[in-house]
């Protein structure tokens, strides 16, 4: 076929689904290779600003050598939440060799191998070489480390932590990771010390355990005290740590496993483990249960399993770009390494009992090394501390739809689903109506920080925050509607629609439809409001009305068996109730408003772009696409990098090569001060920003295909001179694979469910 019948079989096919891709087994081998995007040192480093991160979902880890022959790793997990709230390390474990095996002159290779989720550090000739293997197990709660040398070497595992007497935050700076309960007239922050258990033979064990908390005052601070009875602190009596051992190394101290000589190889497990509500002693004998349980299967067993788990990972979906111009290969080899490693750094934190956190995720290191004002802290230092931001948790979870990482979705999920019932009552306290809304900023259990709620009463209303930044914010709740309404639509999960979409949105969208009244048409009027953190005084302001809009109109294709008469009534009556998307005229121009009026600027968003991403108005295939490409060339901000977004609002509107431009920033901004090349940030937050690469992802995936409507667009903003395999998700259960050369499709395969979407090529890329 020549490229123009090729070109013209598909435009006959635009609006044709299921013909041209051909249905195809799923594959069980390698489909991309990960090999050269692998992470590759030929030296120790310095400090952890030079570690590799490596996790289960669960368990992360940071690991690097340094030149006097040690290995070290700090150990984090997504639960390890403090009396304070704050998301702490659980310590630090160093493996020390002797005799040296990195010293001057002794070859030296650390790599990270990310099809097999294992570390890999490699020292010395073939006559004293020392392989050492360090991996989390992705089907257990364990981290590995195995050590082979040519020849005997004497080795010591030790435990270390920071927190080994009680500490009170006074450095301003270090404050801020106690973020809500910093600020004026806060109470003193202090950092509780661990404890080492004694005793269980040679096995050493370690916890955090919170003899306090800060829950019960943080809600009746919010007026919401009589939550407290029937319900239990999430906090008190949290434990959280690990248990070290080997059944090589011996026990020679409370926190040290030493070999009795010298050995030739040797393992050491560490386990990590959380209870809520129990006492250190029960932590204890779960983490030995669990412990004794895994050792019971063999660790070359359990090694090839999690080796079975990450390449099914990476067959699940790829991006791999090319292109024929020697110029370009630098950036375009940064893009796909970039795109590999932030979707690996998700995939390690992504699994666990608390969602992802924005800033840093388990991967904050310490910054003895680190110049500047952040310099002398500890690894659970981290800026904007334990609170979830929605504008900045969102983002990862937007990358995981059509990356088919469906289960890493399901601890977001579940965090909302939980706080429902603090929500329901916050709205009945505060406003006298049913429904709920979610703060911008909150606890894992579903309130305002203490300081942005305000602690000084006496001149704000029961409900009322402090901080005007996130006063009447109430926006996520809408946009965390949606993106479970997405999953269901990609999953066709009819559990997660009965018992978390169902439940979370009917109560999001009756807050909506109840806290507001109507104006003499009968429109919603959305005053006090405001747009974004951007506008602090807003009417209608403009993600609240697309964002109903799109919300019920979704609400409405779900299942008939599964809505009653009067859900339907409520959805299709408030799109009627919505007002007019805002627009303003500028030069002869129409151009979407963030609202039909606003002011008190004091954040760099652009609200009015909500209507492009995420609730999908305007775009490639939509009406009036050209007002809001003018909108968007006229928007006041302009940056990428961190959390703006201009990169997948440019893809959105097939601006190929501002979305091409922005995206590869992003991919191809390196953070000097660390060695690994995926620790972004800290633009507005710290490092590694999750933001950052998350953009980045989703700009280059909706370059590639963009769903809507039971409808997906491919191809909608790509560059002709850039050559492309892929492997994406699109809604019903389907998979798409397409190869793209010399701007052609020349291969197409889909794996579908039923009723698989409508493919359409889009125009951009035909013409």
């Amino acid at each position: 076929m020549s490229s123009i019948q090729f070109r013209l079989f598909f435009s006959m096919l635009l609006f044709v689904p299921n013909m041209f891709f051909g249905q195809v087994p799923k594959s069980t081998g390698p489909l991309v290779s990960t090999d050269k995007y692998n992470v590759l040192w030929n030296s120790p480093s310095k400090s952890s600003l030079g570690s590799m991160p490596a996790g289960n979902g669960d368990i992360g880890i940071n690991v690097w050598a340094e030149k006097n022959g040690d290995v070290i790793f700090y150990l984090a997990k997504t639960d390890a939440w403090s009396e304070n709230a704050r998301l702490l390390k659980i310590g630090k474990v160093r493996l020390s060799l002797t005799p040296n095996p990195f010293k001057e002159g002794s070859s030296f290779r650390q790599e990270l191998i990310l099809k097999d989720g294992n570390i890999r550090i490699e020292a010395g000739d073939k006559r004293d070489k020392v392989s050492i293997d360090v991996w989390v197990d992705a089907n257990h709660p364990v981290v590995e480390v195995s050590v082979k040398s040519k020849r005997p070497i004497t080795a010591k595992a030790s435990m270390e932590s920071w927190r080994t007497e009680s500490r009170k935050l006074d450095n301003p700076i270090e404050l801020h990771s106690a973020y809500g309960l910093h600020g004026a007239a806060a109470a003193d922050v202090i950092v509780e010390k661990d404890t080492v258990l004694s005793g269980h033979g040679d096995k050493i064990l370690w916890a955090h355990h919170n003899n306090r908390s800060i829950w019960e005052d943080n809600l009746k601070l919010q007026g919401l005290g009589e939550y407290i009875e029937g319900n239990s602190d999430p906090l008190l009596h949290r434990s959280f740590g690990a248990l070290m051992e080997s059944k090589e190394l011996k026990k020679t101290g409370s926190t040290t496993l030493s070999s009795m000589g010298k050995v030739k190889s040797f393992a050491v497990s560490v386990y990590a483990h959380t209870t809520e509500n129990a006492t250190l002693e029960t932590w204890a004998a779960q983490l030995m249960t669990i412990s004794d349980s895994i050792a019971k299967e063999s660790r070359m067993k359990r090694f090839k399993d999690h080796r079975g788990w990450w390449q099914s990972f990476w067959n699940r979906s790829y991006i791999e770009i090319s292109s024929s111009q020697e110029s370009q290969e630098e950036e375009i080899y940064n893009i796909n390494r970039g795109y590999a490693l932030q979707r690996y750094m998700l995939a390690c934190s992504g699994r666990g009992t608390s969602p992802i956190k924005f800033n840093g995720s388990l991967f904050t290191v310490d910054t003895k090394d680190l110049k500047g004002e952040f310099e002398g802290f500890d690894a659970d230092y981290r800026r904007w501390g334990g609170p979830y931001w929605w504008q900045n948790t969102r983002l990862p979870y937007w990358a995981m739809l059509e990356s088919g990482d469906f289960e890493m979705m399901k601890p977001l999920f579940k965090m909302y689903r939980d706080a429902l019932p603090i929500r329901k009552l916050a709205t009945e306290t505060y406003y006298e109506h049913e429904g709920a809304f979610f703060p911008e900023t909150m606890y894992f259990w579903g309130t305002y920080v203490d300081d942005n709620y305000g602690r000084d009463r006496s001149e704000l209303p029961l409900g009322m925050t402090e901080n005007v930044y996130i006063r009447h914010y109430w926006q996520g709740g809408l946009e965390i509607s949606l993106m479970m309404l997405d999953y269901y639509s990609f999953t066709k999960d009819r559990r997660f629609l009965k018992e978390t979409l169902l439940p979370v949105v009917s109560e999001i969208i009756d807050f909506y439809d109840q806290h507001w009244g109507r104006d003499q048409n009968g429109k919603i009027r959305f005053d006090p409001a405001m747009a974004l953190e951007t506008y602090s005084i807003a009417v209608n302001p403009l993600p609240e009305i697309v964002g109903i809009n799109k919300v019920c109109r979704e609400l409405l294709k779900l299942p008939g068996d599964e809505i009653n008469k009067v859900q339907k009534e409520q959805w299709t009556r408030l799109i009627g109730e919505i007002p007019e998307i805002p627009k303003r005229e500028e030069e002869g121009r129409t151009l979407l408003a963030p609202a039909h009026s606003y002011s008190g600027k004091q954040n760099a968003e652009n609200p009015e772009l909500y209507a492009i991403f995420p609730y999908r108005r305007y775009g490639v295939g939509k009406p009036d696409l050209e007002m809001a490409r003018n909108t968007f060339q006229r928007r006041a901000f302009k940056q990428t990098g961190g959390w703006q977004q201009n990169a997948i609002k440019a893809a959105y509107l097939g601006l190929t090569k501002e979305a091409a431009k922005l995206m590869s920033t992003n991919f191809n901004t390196n953070n000097a001060a660390y060695r690994f090349p995926a620790m972004w940030g800290p633009n507005y937050d710290w490092t590694p920003d999750q933001d950052h690469g998350a953009v980045a992802m989703i700009a280059l995936q909706r370059m590639l295909l963009q769903y809507d409507d039971n409808e997906v667009y491919l191809l909608p903003a790509w560059p002709k001179d850039w050559d492309v395999d892929f492997k994406l998700h699109v809604p019903n259960k389907t998979v798409i694979s397409i190869s793209v050369k010399n701007g052609e499709i020349i291969q197409s395969n889909m794996e579908s469910g039923r009723n698989s979407p409508k493919m359409i090529i889009s125009p951009n890329f035909l013409n």
